[in-house]
């Protein structure tokens, strides 16, 4: 193990570079999650969600407000059309930013009761938006506003965007949180988050195999975290998934082989790939967002 890494199989060596180091490109938040990187506009966005804030980072080093009132958002994505998909705690919804700036409310019901806090969000290759809805926003008011939950479970939910349809396609979660697609979108990884609050809840990512773009099959158990709990998790293009933990990013292959870790001074939240030549792999980290070059990147839009 090195200062930066620690090498567990040999095939990690392949995913990373030993001639980089970690930058750290923001810092000074309350919690930082949600790292989205726009290609369009060549920045990532990403959210400091107890400041209601989402912001703007750019090549230049300059990190700049893209909402000042983000209503706690968490969770950020893209669609196929490059608009900014979110979840809100404040509002325990998902929401879609349009081309104009004009906000557009997708979900915030389910069984005609109000979703918990939408935590985190993908958007599949047929424009389906996959979400979690945990209870952390509603816990108390750092993160959101102290509230009942209306829904019995904690849900990981399917929209239609087009129709308004929401299906629940899993419900037997204690906290789910972060979740990722396979490159060809026949898995689902969702993670389990709940020993935040409960001890006997195991630290894991779920594997879930997709059938016909709309439900899910053949549960079981992918990866299990050793320090603090999984978050935020990617998938890179030759399917390895990549993991937030307490004291790293954990990366397995996609046969659930922990292959290294990338090591960060701070409990991780959550990660994404991108940058100028998508080259960076982006982290956010309670206080301070980072950055690393490496040898992957995120699987091209299918």
């Amino acid at each position: 193990m090195t200062g930066l890494y620690d090498v567990i199989r040999p095939e990690f060596n392949a995913l990373v570079l030993q001639n980089v180091g970690l930058m750290k490109l923001s810092s000074g938040h309350m919690w930082t999650e949600g790292p989205v990187w726009v290609p369009a506009h060549q920045c990532l966005y990403f959210s400091d969600i107890p400041n209601q804030r989402i912001l703007r980072w750019t090549p230049d080093g300059s990190v700049t407000p893209l909402r000042n009132s983000s209503n706690f958002t968490n969770g950020n994505t893209l669609d196929a059309q490059g608009r900014l998909v979110s979840c809100q705690h404040g509002t325990r919804s998902v929401v879609r930013t349009e081309h104009d700036g004009s906000i557009s409310t997708l979900a915030h019901s389910f069984n005609g009761k109000r979703l918990n806090s939408p935590n985190d969000v993908v958007v599949k290759s047929d424009g389906s938006i996959w979400f979690t809805d945990p209870t952390y926003g509603i816990m108390g008011n750092y993160e959101g506003n102290r509230a009942v939950p209306e829904q019995p479970l904690k849900n990981v939910f399917r929209l239609d965007p087009d129709s308004g349809e929401i299906d629940s396609v899993v419900s037997d979660f204690c906290q789910p949180n972060g979740l990722a697609f396979s490159p060809d979108e026949s898995v689902l990884y969702v993670a389990e988050s709940g020993r935040s609050h409960r001890e006997d809840i195991p630290a894991v990512v779920r594997a879930f195999d997709v059938q016909g773009g709309r439900t899910l099959a053949n549960p079981r158990v992918f990866a299990t975290v050793s320090a603090g709990l999984p978050d935020g998790i990617r998938v890179d293009a030759f399917g390895n998934l990549w993991v937030s933990s307490a004291d790293s990013v954990r990366c397995f292959s996609s046969e659930g082989e922990l292959l290294g870790r990338i090591l960060v001074p701070e409990v991780v939240s959550n990660l994404t790939f991108g940058g100028p030549r998508n080259t960076h792999l982006f982290i956010t980290a309670t206080t301070s967002v980072y950055a690393i070059h490496v040898n992957v990147e995120a699987p091209p839009r299918r």
